[in-house]
């Protein structure tokens, strides 16, 4: 059995974990442990070959394993200890430790005195929305197409359509379209982009990939191997309208169906979890219900940008970092962050207000796409602040600033809302 103690452990070696570790260490943690279940650090970054990361963090546009590579080096730099090919089975929040079995190491039983979640997420299959019809071969994730053709060099197929137009989907279209295959539709069945906007141009319009919004498939067909599949235009109530049906003759299908946070862990040791984004509830320091324990990156809800992803980290890495070494703040008191009209979420869910705290960035996702709004942050009936946008989407992260200076003036809960649609 492998027994250790750390001051920092990080559970998951993406893009949030590596971020984390890293902050962790420079917060004044003075050993930290990442705990990844592949092996190889990275995460999900490896298999993105594409360019459009970085652009905020190192204000240059890079590929995913390029912008992993920056953190490896400066965990690598830092003398962070690394498990791979290691799975948490276990995490003991009374005790402080967790239980994880490795190839090599056998059990491992380890200590912390702050723990950071950053598994990650998955995707959504074809079993969660049930999709009728037979069971071919030819149906796939987007992101295990994407992984099938970047790391192991396997075309998927030559006649595709993709459901979902999720960031993944979209992305594979033009992948597999640059790698000679045809893909005839994207089916969304909302009647708004799920994705970012810049990759439904640089994916889809610019490589004439049709867009069919209020879509969905209705049926697969195929006895080996996926031959054609039913469309069906979809209601206001998202339920197929009778006699809309076409087909499509394919071999392959993709599914850009959403993603679920890996909650698995959290959920055993009773971390309290967003009914909305089904990760864990977090203050702005990125804490999480249980005392001793982080969270960071898509475990806590799905990030369009890593941009964004490697921002949060940081601040679970830092504040980790800080409680590892018996960093304290006098709580003054906790206000909840609720989303208003409009508004589907906001990220974090609450704040500690202390002498230190600093400004805070609220993240939240709108709940439909409009034109011309005004978005507004109040408290105790009173508007703190507002913004206006030309144009608002579901599938792409809005931002507010929270003053510090404001923070002893607010009530028990502030809130964001859209107050103002033009038409």
């Amino acid at each position: 059995m492998f027994e250790a103690n750390y001051d920092v452990i990080v559970i998951g070696a993406g893009p949030a974990g590596l971020a984390s570790a890293v902050e962790a260490k420079k917060s004044g943690a003075q050993n930290v442990l990442l705990v990844e279940r592949d092996n190889a650090l990275g995460g999900i970054l490896q298999q993105c070959i594409h360019p459009g990361f970085g652009l905020h963090i190192f204000d240059e546009e890079l590929t995913g394993p390029e912008y992993a590579y920056r953190f490896v080096e400066e965990v690598k730099k830092s003398g962070i200890d690394v498990l791979l090919d290691t799975m948490v089975l276990e995490i003991d929040k009374d005790d402080n430790r967790i239980y994880a079995v490795n190839g090599e190491k056998g059990v491992c039983n380890v200590g912390y005195k702050s723990l950071i979640l950053a598994m990650g997420c998955r995707e959504r299959t074809r079993g969660s929305i049930a999709i009728p019809g037979t069971r071919p071969a030819g149906i796939f994730t987007a992101g295990t197409a994407q992984r099938y053709i970047n790391m192991q060099g396997y075309m998927v197929g030559k006649e595709v359509v993709i459901l979902g137009s999720g960031d993944i989907g979209m992305i594979m279209a033009r992948r597999l379209t640059l790698e000679g295959a045809k893909v005839k539709a994207v089916i969304e069945i909302m009647p708004y982009l799920a994705g970012l906007t810049r990759n439904k141009v640089q994916c889809l319009d610019d490589f004439e990939i049709p867009l069919y919004l209020k879509h969905t498939i209705t049926d697969i067909k195929g006895r080996k191997r996926v031959e054609k599949v039913t469309v069906s235009q979809v209601d206001s109530y998202l339920q197929p309208i009778k006699g809309s049906e076409w087909e499509v003759s394919c071999d392959t299908v993709l599914l850009s169906v959403g993603l679920i946070p890996e909650n698995e862990l959290s959920k055993k040791c009773q971390i309290k979890l967003s009914p909305i984004t089904a990760g864990p509830i977090v203050n702005q320091k990125m804490e999480t219900s249980i005392k001793n324990i982080f969270a960071c990156g898509n475990v806590v809800h799905v990030n369009d940008l890593v941009d964004n992803v490697t921002i949060e980290s940081r601040i679970a890495g830092r504040f980790a970092g800080l409680n590892s070494i018996d960093r304290n703040y006098r709580i003054k008191k906790i206000v909840k962050c609720t989303p208003g009209q409009g508004i589907r979420y906001i990220m974090p869910q609450e704040i500690e207000v202390t002498d230190e705290s600093g400004d805070i960035d609220l993240y939240f996702r709108v709940k439909e796409p409009a034109r011309g709004v005004t978005i507004e942050l109040s408290s105790n009936g009173e508007t703190i602040s507002h913004i206006k946008k030309q144009k608002i989407n579901p599938g792409e992260m809005e931002k507010m600033k929270l003053k510090a200076e404001m923070l002893e003036k607010l009530g028990e809960e502030i809130k964001i809302s859209i107050t103002e649609v033009k038409g």
